[in-house]
């Protein structure tokens, strides 16, 4: 990160520091031709006339440089009508620099002259004599550059070294500020540490705002994780337990001695009853807790899905099976989950009421993430109001007749409450049970 911010910063630095050169040699040339272009005008004004009232530079001139040999400023004046003209300061020296110009026109350059670089203004102007005569004139005034490039070399060194010595101080503000950035996510890396050693349970540290998302989001994730395991602990201590029973009903048998026919009604019997408690401590270990980083499950497919599987299942029996899920209605978690949900449901009014199921959900609130409410009823006989609690409890079963050991609704209520939601039941309008489930919007809140 901080390489990065280093090259960043250079080369940032380095086009400011380019940009402020630059800005700074045109700002120096640009003075540059002012001066340049005054001398013209003093010279100009200083012009007086011949006999003939043509121009003639005076002895004498308002800048004392002009008389001063070698002294950095230099003029040379010519004329069409074969007059000359030119300052006592290029005595010894050549006029090289000298380039006529049209009347009107000016031409900067930079011209190296006698070993020395010099800056150059040619400029041209027409003068009328007294006989009307328009006499052509180029004004050539020169000035030594070496000081200006020194003065912008030394502008350049001072630049630059300002510049470093701020990349150096912004690079050590920077890293300061990186690594007390950095401190909260050290902090975590060391409660995660802890929690690794078992020296901790969850990431309780005092964050800023700016990490509690992802504080919440590992405890969530550290939570169901233990929550799975718990489950498949309880789930196997139960397992164990329920086998107790039926293993004994059938050593009893095998040591009673029982004919072989009633041996094997009784094997098959308890064999029966030994997958349905496994069937059903599997999908109570597999039941997930809620978890707010599970993704959205479409309702709609896996409602058609296993309606078109109960058609065929109870093709005997026609049943008419009616979907009316919301086109938005998703489920925020597992689809085993919602698969276990809507099967045990769906299954339990198919096989209960005549001839009509109805099957609805939608999601409960608008949103990102919003919560899911879903409900089945059938047109059977329904559930008394004062047996709703029993009907939710494991291995309780109304009817007798049909065949099931009574878990599906428990491992229902199981799936939903570790959502956070709950489930009622109540009379539908087709005149049977209405079992309806509402699942909260996920939040983190709770971890």
């Amino acid at each position: 990160m901080l390489a990065v911010s280093f090259v960043v910063l250079a080369g940032f630095l380095g086009v400011a520091g380019v940009a402020l050169d630059q800005a700074f040699r045109r700002s120096a040339e640009t003075a540059l031709r002012e001066r340049l272009m005054g001398h013209v005008y003093a010279l100009l004004a200083a012009a007086d006339e011949d006999a003939r009232g043509r121009m003639v530079l005076p002895s004498a001139l308002p800048d004392p440089r002009f008389a001063n040999p070698d002294s950095g400023l230099y003029a040379v004046v010519v004329g069409s009508d074969g007059y000359r003209w030119q300052s006592p300061s290029l005595t010894g020296r050549s006029a090289d620099f000298l380039d006529p110009q049209p009347p009107g026109q000016r031409r900067y350059s930079r011209v190296a002259s006698d070993g020395q670089t010099l800056y150059v203004l040619n400029y041209g102007v027409s003068w009328e004599d007294d006989f009307g005569v328009q006499v052509r004139y180029t004004l050539a005034v020169a000035l030594d550059f070496e000081p200006v490039a020194a003065e912008m070399a030394a502008f350049r060194a001072s630049l630059w070294r300002w510049l470093g010595g701020l990349a150096v101080a912004l690079l050590l503000v920077q890293g300061l500020i990186v690594r007390w950035g950095l401190r909260p996510l050290r902090s975590v890396e060391q409660d995660l540490q802890r929690i690794e050693s078992g020296e901790a349970e969850r990431l309780e540290g005092a964050y800023p705002r700016e990490l509690q998302g992802l504080t919440r989001s590992l405890n969530a994730l550290i939570r169901s994780s233990r929550s799975s395991r718990e489950r498949y602990r309880n789930s196997l201590g139960n397992l164990a337990h329920s086998m107790k029973t039926p293993l004994a009903i059938l050593r009893n048998a095998a040591e009673s001695g029982a004919r072989s026919g009633e041996l094997r009604a009784v094997v098959l019997e308890q064999v029966l009853r030994m997958d349905e408690i496994v069937q059903h401590q599997l999908r109570r270990a597999a039941a997930s807790a809620q978890v707010a980083l599970g993704r959205a499950v479409a309702v709609a497919p896996v409602a058609d899905r296993i309606a078109r599987s109960l058609a065929r299942v109870y093709a005997d029996k026609p049943v008419d099976i009616a979907l009316e899920v919301q086109d938005g209605a998703r489920f925020f978690g597992d689809e085993g989950d919602l698969m276990e949900i809507l099967g045990n449901l769906m299954e339990n009014a198919c096989k209960y009421g005549r001839h009509r199921v109805r099957v609805g959900a939608h999601a409960l609130q608008a949103g990102r993430r919003p919560g899911l409410r879903l409900w089945v009823e059938d047109d059977g006989a329904g559930i008394e109001p004062h047996r709703h609690e029993e009907v939710l409890q494991r291995g309780r079963r109304l009817d007798e007749q049909q065949p099931g050991q009574g878990i599906g609704l428990s491992v229902v209520r199981e799936i939903v409450e570790a959502y956070q939601g709950r489930i009622r039941i109540s009379r539908g309008a087709l005149g049977g049970a209405r079992v309806e489930v509402e699942i909260p919007p996920p939040s983190l809140s709770q971890f």
